[in-house]
């Protein structure tokens, strides 16, 4: 599968919108992993850039963050699953809500999990989706507060590099 056909696309529920992300390179894709470099899509006084890695199997893709000054802001961490449409060679990620920040000091922010409930009472995500949600958010906190974060980090930094 070559990174120049495929099509990636990121779908929220809150705001609800489906976006392509045209302009994001393919730096790697395989099975398990794919891996991007972008531009924030709209101008932000926080970041401008960053290069995200989604971990297919494991449901969240790691994201670093950067300034305008390509300085690290934080590690963005968002609980995902997707779709992959094979005939047309597209990846629809769908935000599960729950975000995980890792700053550079290696404290950590968990976010969002107060949307899991407004989009559960408003029917915007099924109980299924929800509960795969905190779920897969507690795995990535394990794997955080176990000290393996830094696999994560050094793949990503990897192709920073290249």
């Amino acid at each position: 599968m070559t990174g120049t056909k495929v099509k990636l696309y990121r779908k929220r529920m809150i705001p609800e919108e489906i976006i392509h992300l045209k302009d994001d390179i393919i730096l790697h894709i395989d099975a398990n992993i794919i891996i991007t470099k972008w531009d924030s899509l709209k101008p932000r006084k926080d970041f401008s850039n960053g290069i995200s890695a989604y971990f297919l199997e494991e449901g969240f893709k790691v994201s670093k963050i950067f300034d305008k000054h390509q300085k690290l802001v934080y590690w963005y961490c968002d609980i995902i699953e997707y779709e992959y449409k094979e005939s047309e060679q597209i990846y629809i990620f769908t935000d599960l809500l729950a975000d995980v920040v890792v700053y550079p000091d290696n404290s950590l922010r968990v976010l969002d999990l107060d949307e899991i409930g407004d989009a559960l009472e408003s029917r915007l995500i099924t109980q299924e989706k929800a509960c795969k949600a905190l779920r897969l958010c507690n795995q990535l906190l394990e794997h955080i507060y176990a000290g393996e974060f830094k696999k994560y980090q050094n793949l990503i930094n990897h192709y920073e590099t290249l």
